[in-house]
């Protein structure tokens, strides 16, 4: 019979399911990860409930690491900070066809196998989003001097573009709120960045925005319009570079 795992939506939580289903050396039609309120039970199924493991966690992150190599755990993690719901059985399954190879660090190049060809897949889609906000994100001035921006990704970026804006903006005090899994990136001038999930806050009580800010948005926005010139627009073109749904966060775009 099948085992499979119930995980909770984390990388240590999969991780840690990922332990466990190793440690019964089961192949990879003997075992299975689902992820909580995600999963449709199947028949001839035992199911077990994996809590999550810091131990568990780092060691099969180690092992990733020193087995599959750094670029492997990289598309990895992407793929686990994807929605989709099979991710975590996928990674299962690439770990395991990773056994069955003589050069392990080189299974992502096996696209045959369904579960690498699924965690390539995620990995990309999460990777280009990323890099698509890097681009489209736009930061307000609200109180105390406070960056602020507001995103709508479809998946959990903002570990992938913490490191850019971190970078960029070392001396500053920002943070971006992801609206659609309700979670804030913070950064404190000088200091490391963190997470910070919340169902309460809300980003509506940051939009205390300076009077001097909104002078500013305002003035941006009519440059903007004064440099279009209307012979040479090109709606099609623009909707190849800037897809409809980044323009809801972004000033330019912005009708208010």
């Amino acid at each position: 019979m099948k085992r499979v795992y119930v995980a909770e939506d984390t990388l240590e939580g999969i991780f840690s399911a990922i332990y466990d289903a190793w440690k019964t050396k089961r192949d990879a039609d003997g075992a299975g990860i689902a992820l909580k309120g995600q999963m449709e039970r199947e028949l001839f199924c035992e199911y077990t409930q994996t809590e999550p493991d810091r131990k568990k966690a780092a060691a099969v992150e180690r092992m990733i690491k020193k087995h599959l190599g750094m670029e492997t755990y990289k598309d990895i993690c992407y793929a686990l900070l994807s929605e989709d719901e099979k991710k975590a059985d996928a990674v299962l399954g690439t770990m395991q066809a990773a056994r069955k190879i003589l050069n392990s660090t080189k299974i992502m190049e096996h696209l045959a196998c369904p579960a690498v060809q699924k965690v390539f897949a995620l990995s990309r889609k999460v990777s280009n989003e990323a890099h698509c906000f890097i681009e489209f994100v736009r930061f307000k001035e609200i109180t105390n001097g406070i960056l602020a921006a507001r995103i709508t990704p479809k998946n959990r970026i903002l570990t992938c573009i913490a490191g850019h804006f971190a970078d960029r903006f070392p001396n500053e005090d920002f943070l971006i709120y992801d609206e659609t899994h309700r979670i804030f990136l913070v950064h404190r001038k000088g200091r490391p960045w963190f997470l910070l999930e919340s169902e309460e806050t809300d980003f509506e009580m940051l939009k205390d925005e300076l009077e001097t800010e909104e002078k500013f948005a305002n003035l941006w926005k009519i440059f903007h319009t004064s440099i279009s010139i209307k012979e040479r627009e090109n709606p099609k073109l623009q909707m190849s570079h800037f897809p409809l749904r980044y323009r809801a966060n972004v000033l330019e775009f912005d009708e208010k």
